[in-house]
């Protein structure tokens, strides 16, 4: 659900109209900072596939399936495959009711591992190979992260690699105005105990931190579950996080409890957030950033994914007027430099030639490059060339997922919708209002409790 309003959110913020759509090259060999060396080499070895088709669904509407088509082209050009894609807002749907039927695409896009994992248990989704999953061990930053989100429980209970990442967004991030930071002498804190400081020093000052909103009509609630599980992999080693998520843990263990009172300690606080602590439920979170600026601020940070600017004040420049740093973990607990996020996943629903000669496709940088250059994808792929990346925040937020040593998908999106979508969220809107964490917990637990 919550990939649903990422996803448009980011619709808002792409720039439309570069992406040819008739099958011919976006970008010539040679021009550009692509890396063509290593497609000439794919290209010669590439296998002759003319007359074959591949067809692909998924979620991706304009426009986003044209940017992605003008990638496809380079496939095309190398081994005469046809390939042809296919957008619906009602994929999940529609991609289950294709498979039981036995018409299928080729390829499924799907926007979060949970409908991928199901059908892969229902036999419906065809494993990759195992040197597909060391390749993106070896060639995705904290790789095995990525190989972790992909692999399912097959038919039989064994896990099989299923998923290619390919397209990610990042959550852990914090804008502020570089021009208030600079009039303020503040500096960008490199760890969580940098940020807590320099959240009291800004109260010190007599200013507001942070600007925090979660309301989103019937969604209330979600931007504080982001808080929370990018907290709790800060906090707590990733097999944890993992734990947490599929229950293996309850919702009310100490470690859990934990990284909800940290996120108390900002939105439960009325001199950390704009407006005092009974402001955080009722603000709409697309509202929440446009106190950064403000003049004077009414804040000076807001914690929100890459989406972010879409709702931006129109005359505000990303990358000028705004900017991000990694919402940092704490030095302390050794943890690494975790990231949160999101993306799609390409998995195989009707095997063939062509069709898996395609997924080898996406291991090159070409594949990638061609749609950093275009839109707000972001990739862990190691081998891209970063200058390909359409701007400096989107180069930005690339570099923070290639200095990631693990990734973790939105532990809400992959919890039961009556959860993730249901009691979590209300049960953080009841936490900022004056619940206490241990009974706010205690609730969301039930609630797991009664779907087993």
């Amino acid at each position: 659900m919550k990939n649903k309003l990422y996803a448009g959110a980011a619709l808002i913020a792409l720039t439309a109209g570069m992406a040819q759509a008739d099958g011919h090259l976006m970008f010539a060999p040679g021009d550009g900072p692509f890396s063509w060396d290593s497609y000439e080499e794919y290209k010669a070895g590439a296998p002759d596939l003319s007359g074959q088709t591949v067809t692909i669904f998924g979620p991706w509407l304009s426009p986003e399936d044209e940017i992605f088509r003008s990638a496809i082209a380079y496939f095309t050009d190398a081994t005469g495959a046809e390939v042809t894609y296919t957008g619906s807002d009602g994929f999940e749907q529609q991609i289950v009711i294709d498979a039981e039927a036995g018409s299928p695409p080729n390829i499924a896009v799907f926007p979060q591992p949970g409908l991928a994992a199901t059908m892969a248990a229902q036999g419906l989704l065809t494993p990759l190979s195992d040197d597909m999953a060391s390749w993106v061990a070896d060639n995705y930053a904290a790789g095995q992260s990525w190989v972790d989100l992909g692999t399912y429980p097959d038919a039989g209970g064994a896990d099989q690699f299923y998923g290619f990442f390919y397209n990610v967004n990042v959550k852990s991030l914090v804008w502020y105005s570089p021009e208030n930071f600079e009039d303020a002498d503040y500096e960008v804190p490199e760890t969580m105990e940098d940020l807590i400081a320099l959240s009291e020093q800004i109260i010190a000052d007599g200013e507001t931190p942070w600007c925090i909103g979660l309301g989103s009509g019937p969604a209330t609630g979600w931007p504080a579950t982001d808080w929370v599980e990018d907290i709790m992999l800060r906090s707590h080693a990733p097999e944890v996080y993992d734990q947490w998520v599929l229950n293996e843990i309850p919702f009310n263990d100490p470690q859990v409890l934990e990284a909800i009172e940290t996120f108390g300690m900002f939105a439960k606080n009325d001199d950390m957030v704009a407006g005092g602590s009974a402001a955080v439920g009722s603000t709409d979170f697309r509202d929440s950033p446009t106190g950064l600026f403000s003049s004077p601020p009414q804040c000076y940070m807001h914690r929100q994914a890459s989406f972010a600017t879409a709702f931006f004040p129109d005359d505000v420049v990303p990358g000028e007027d705004a900017d991000f740093f990694y919402f940092p973990a704490f030095s302390e607990k050794d943890l690494g430099s975790p990231v949160l996020g999101g993306g799609t996943l390409m998995a195989v629903t009707d095997p063939s030639e062509a069709t898996m000669a395609f997924m080898d496709f996406l291991k090159q940088p070409i594949a990638h490059e061609v749609m950093m250059a275009q839109t707000g994808f972001l990739t862990p792929h190691t081998g891209v060339n970063l200058d390909a990346y359409k701007d400096g925040i989107l180069r930005g937020q690339g570099e923070i997922l290639l200095n990631a040593t693990t990734f973790r998908f939105d532990g809400s999106d992959l919890m039961p919708g009556a959860v993730g979508a249901g009691s979590f969220w209300t049960g953080m809107v009841d936490y900022v209002g004056g619940a206490e964490a241990a009974d706010v917990a205690a609730t969301i637990q039930q609630s797991w409790d009664a779907i087993k």
